[in-house]
């Protein structure tokens, strides 16, 4: 039996959320908040994010947008020219407060923003709002 195909039996029917920062601090947090209502798949980096895409097909990923190596816009980019992706909700993360970074996400197909450092509630809330 496969890896990937172990893991979906061991989250059972729960929602998979893929959170995907570059910091354990915000992981952790994500996960703290979110594992009772969800399987969250915590994931360091957007090259990460992407090729575990290949196995296992969230509901919505939770996005930062300053990561090093592949930074969200460009993820992001990937996972909306990908039709079997495509329509997965993807929010960002960001401590950005630039108009520009919002108005790029959501022309690039963000669905909203989750401003840092977040909190058990706007997660959660936002999180049941797109699934």
């Amino acid at each position: 039996m496969g890896c990937a195909l172990m893991w979906r039996e061991s989250i059972g029917m729960k929602k998979i959320i893929f959170v995907v920062d570059d910091s354990e601090t915000n992981l952790f947090t994500a996960e703290a908040a979110l594992g009772g209502n969800y399987s969250v798949v915590t994931i360091s980096s957007g090259k990460k994010a992407l090729a575990l895409l290949e196995k296992i097909k969230p509901q919505v990923i939770l996005l930062d947008i300053n990561m090093p190596e592949m930074d969200g816009f460009e993820v992001l980019k990937q996972i909306k020219s990908d039709t079997r992706f495509n329509m997965i909700p993807v929010i960002f993360l960001t401590a950005e407060t630039d108009t520009d970074v919002e108005a790029t996400g959501y022309e690039l197909g963000v669905v909203d923003f989750i401003p840092k450092p977040f909190t058990a509630l706007s997660l959660l809330e936002r999180v049941s709002a797109h699934i």
